[in-house]
């Protein structure tokens, strides 16, 4: 629990504009793969085993799509719109996988902005080295509501 400790929150609907963007690179570790398949329990062979993933017509480990997502998500709570938003939808397709040791490059872009439910539609496009698209899709983004201020009623949740 924070109580009393400012928090930075990102930036609320009104200050954020059609045609923003954001670009990123995120570079696929082992450690990254193994925190994330240790954490949800994922043990498929495609993801960690090159015996296994040689067989295939991937050839090599695969990165989990849900962990491409993770890195959007990442980047939507952390920059644009940033600390207290959230992903309230999203519609991706995932045209090549991606291999452990890659590299992506993710682009965020602001497409529209809807006052009347407080939220954004953003599209994303991610390419790897070989500047192929890897994903592409479609989010509606929640960013962080004024905050009110503490009163009796705001404790009564702690």
């Amino acid at each position: 629990m924070m109580l009393g400790k400012k928090r930075k929150i990102g930036r609320k609907i009104e200050e954020i504009s059609v045609g923003e963007k954001l670009t990123f690179t995120e570079k696929i570790e082992d450690r990254d793969l193994l925190l994330y398949l240790g954490l949800t329990d994922d043990a498929n062979p495609l993801y960690i085993q090159h015996d296994y993933a040689s067989q295939t017509p991937h050839k090599k480990p695969i990165v989990p799509s849900i962990m491409l997502n993770g890195m959007i998500h990442a980047a939507i709570s952390k920059y644009l719109p940033g600390p207290g938003s959230h992903v309230m939808k999203q519609e991706i397709e995932y045209m090549k996988p991606v291999h452990h040791y890659a590299s992506v490059q993710f682009l965020l872009e602001v497409k529209r902005i809807n006052e009347d439910d407080q939220t954004i539609e953003m599209q994303v496009h991610a390419t790897n080295e070989a500047e192929e698209t890897i994903l592409l899709g479609k989010l509606i983004v929640c960013p962080p509501h004024k905050i009110a201020k503490i009163d009796g009623q705001a404790l009564d949740n702690f």
